[in-house]
Order: C-alpha cells, then structure tokens, then sequence
C-alpha cells in the first residue's frame, strides 16, 4: 500500500490565483451594472448558444466559467473549489491541475451547447468544478487501496450525485453543463492522471482520449445544427 505525503498538500498557488480571478471578474461585473444583469454577462463572455454559432463567439466556451450569477452563486463555487484544491492541486501537480480544471469548463459549456436552448445565458465556474469531481472519481477507482484516495473519492461521488439529483428540480441550474464537466473531468482525470499515484493502462488512456475527441466533435457538430 502506497502513502501520500502531507508535505506535497502544502501548495495550491493555482487554485487561490483561479479564486483571485474569480472574485476580480464578479467585481467588474458589478461595477459595470450587476452580475444578475444579462446584458452585462453577455458583454463580458457569458454562454449563449446563438452568439456562439452564429456570431462565431467560441471563446465563451471558454470565458463562460470565469462569470458568475450573483453572490450565492460565487460564494458556493468558491468554497467548493477551494476545498477541492486543497488536496487535488497537490495531488496532480499545478499546472495538470489549472488544465484539467480549464478543460472541464469547457467540456461542461460544450455539452450545454449541444443541447440546451440559444435563448439562454449562462456562466459559472461549476462546469470546471465538477470536473474536478470527475477526476477524483477517475483517480478512484484506481487507486481504492489508498485510504485517502478511497476517502476523497467517495465523497466526490457523493457530492456529485447529490448536486445532479438536486439540478433536476432547479429550473435555473445548467444540468448539462454540470453533467458535461464531470464526463470531462473523468475523462481527463484517466488521461493525465496523477504522478503521484497509479496510472491507467497505457491502452485505457489511449481509448478516454479518442472518447474526448469524439465527445468534442460530436458537441460541436450537435449545436451547430440545432443552433443554426
């Protein structure tokens, strides 16, 4: 059985820098008009599946997950982040954290492009958060004999199935968005893994990366259609 140091848990720089940012970019938004404001969301890179595809504004897949909706909407993202972090960044390493941690973002936008209606506006850092969710689960699964690693992911499994059950009964709650950056997240966590723990088969990581590209394409080409 393999033990985890407690000294590489004493560093998470990237995790209070995506923080800062989040809490620089709420305070814009509000000193541009409020962060409930459409308007001002739209302005600053917010999910909407039309301006998406017909304005060929890709970017908001990506600058989406920085905007939030209101106080509660922050404070609850960035509580849960910094928790998070606070064992994960270590866990993977900084910046395999700060990718793993984008890509979710995007990979949660994308599932809410494929689907979700191009009247909506939405933002919020949940789609990288839970991919989050989704790595720990991946690093689960292989890693069960360790004590913590069996611990955290546990509990990210829980965490996760609890906000999903609790998403279907909130109107105003992106699903998808959720449901999209945990399938990210899984999927990244097999890939990247962590060099700290064991790894997937070389084969396995081979087929989540063919699945994420086909995840991507399929994504893509479903909103393009049902957008136009």
């Amino acid at each position: 059985m393999r033990k985890l140091n407690p000294n590489r848990f004493s560093s998470t720089f990237v995790t209070n820098a995506i923080l800062i940012v989040l809490f620089v970019v709420f305070i814009i938004e509000t000193m541009m008009g409020g962060s409930t404001n459409i308007n001002i969301l739209v302005r600053l890179g917010a999910m909407n599946n039309q301006l998406v595809t017909v304005g060929h504004q890709w970017w908001r897949l990506f600058t989406a997950q920085f905007l939030h909706i209101g106080w509660l909407h922050i404070a609850s993202n960035a509580v849960m982040i910094y928790y998070m972090g606070q064992f994960m960044e270590p866990l993977l390493g900084h910046w395999r954290f700060l990718t793993v941690y984008l890509l979710s973002g995007i990979g949660g936008n994308l599932l809410s492009y494929a689907y979700v209606s191009d009247s909506v506006v939405s933002a919020g850092a949940s789609t990288a958060l839970f991919g989050l969710f989704g790595v720990v689960i991946a690093l689960y699964l292989a890693n069960r004999a360790i004590p913590a690693i069996n611990y955290l992911g546990r509990q990210a499994l829980a965490l996760a199935i609890i906000n999903l059950a609790l998403d279907l009964f909130a109107s105003h709650i992106d699903i998808l968005g959720h449901l999209g950056g945990l399938i990210s997240g899984f999927l990244l966590g097999i890939i990247f893994g962590s060099a700290h723990l064991r790894q997937y088969h070389h084969k396995l990581r081979v087929i989540a990366a063919v699945v994420a590209i086909i995840y991507v394409v399929f994504c893509l080409h479903q909103g393009i259609v049902i957008n136009n």
